[in-house]
């Protein structure tokens, strides 16, 4: 099937580059995957055939996914569980700092601090559950079913999208002010990678590794 034909989840699953393709244009691969490629480009008014192309050259540059469960999970432990739990500390302290000392400003992004550290007890708890209890069912071949399991962290990556767009929302879309101090312009690049990095980890988990077992 033509490029333009396919839902954006399954261009991102299958294409090795396409998530960091889709990020750059602001493509909603998670929450809103289920849109064709050409609806896609159309709602955010891009060239299709560029989009296309883009993609296609990506693909022949970048190494795909593991596709194996054993392997696919070990590459989501360690390159995002132990990665999130190294950078999410720093950062909410940078927001803490830049809060405090910005805070008569206008465009001091109130509340970021907070939503960093809900995030990231919610995503300690979520990764720890996997850890702990679904990813071992699943190397053991995946009985007894994982059904309600997989529902539960499903859900949990629905609230954690809606935490991410209102991360967007509280930081102008990772855009800091002109005249904002280093660590201002710090934390809005590490907020910037925290978003990409959370959403391809959704999207691997969604749409390559609970498939397998749902």
């Amino acid at each position: 099937m033509a490029l333009r034909h396919q839902s954006i989840a399954a261009i991102a699953a299958s294409l090795p580059g396409a998530c960091d393709v889709l990020l750059r244009h602001k493509i909603d691969f998670c929450s809103k995957g289920e849109a064709t490629l050409a609806l896609a480009a159309e709602a955010r008014r891009l060239n299709l055939a560029e989009l296309q192309a883009e993609l296609s050259a990506t693909a022949r540059q970048a190494e795909p996914y593991p596709t194996e469960p054993a392997a696919l999970i070990a590459h989501i432990i360690e390159r995002y569980h132990k990665v999130h739990r190294l950078e999410f500390p720093g950062l909410i302290d940078t927001a803490r700092r830049v809060e405090a000392t910005h805070k008569d400003r206008c465009d001091c992004p109130r509340g970021l601090h907070d939503l960093l550290s809900r995030m990231f007890e919610d995503l300690e708890d979520h990764q720890h559950k996997e850890e702990a209890i679904l990813f071992p069912i699943m190397l053991n071949g995946g009985e007894p079913s994982l059904h309600q399991p997989i529902a539960r962290m499903l859900q949990d990556h629905v609230e954690l999208i809606d935490a991410l767009d209102l991360m967007a929302d509280l930081t102008g879309d990772f855009a800091p002010p002109a005249d904002a101090c280093g660590s201002w312009r710090a934390l809005y690049v590490g907020c910037r990678k925290l978003d990409a990095d959370l959403r391809v980890h959704v999207h691997l988990e969604n749409n390559l590794l609970f498939p397998r077992f749902s």
